[in-house]
């Protein structure tokens, strides 16, 4: 059962994304912000992450790009799910590291087919 860290400061969005990946037979856990995020990926080292972009402190693009800088936690998918919709922010957010974007709000199937490919690789 593969662990899904989902990295997001709307809880809204959290409970979202957790219900669909739950309901799919993957384990959650959540961070609020990019720097906590980063904390749980060297701890926990989850086999998926949700990154959101627009969030106090360390936003996700920052985010991403450690994760992809870290020995202990670069080979950690990352897939990006934000508001942000222009192909600019896709660009850039799959130039940090990301292995897929989605744009919000989340369509729950879409979401379990990408979290699903992201970890076949």
């Amino acid at each position: 059962m593969a662990l899904v860290l989902i990295v997001d400061d709307s809880p809204t969005d959290v409970h979202v994304m957790q219900k669909a990946l739950q309901e799919h037979g993957f384990r959650t856990v959540s961070a609020a912000d990019g720097g906590e995020a980063l904390r749980m990926a060297r701890e926990l080292h989850p086999d998926l992450i949700l990154m959101d972009i627009v969030m106090p402190g360390v936003n996700g693009f920052q985010a991403t790009r450690a994760l992809a800088n870290d020995p202990q936690t670069k080979s950690i998918p990352v897939i990006m799910v934000s508001s942000k919709s222009q192909e600019s922010d896709r660009v850039w957010g799959m130039r940090q590291g990301a292995v897929d974007y989605i744009v919000k709000p989340v369509v729950s199937d879409q979401l379990v087919r990408k979290a699903q490919a992201a970890l076949a690789g």
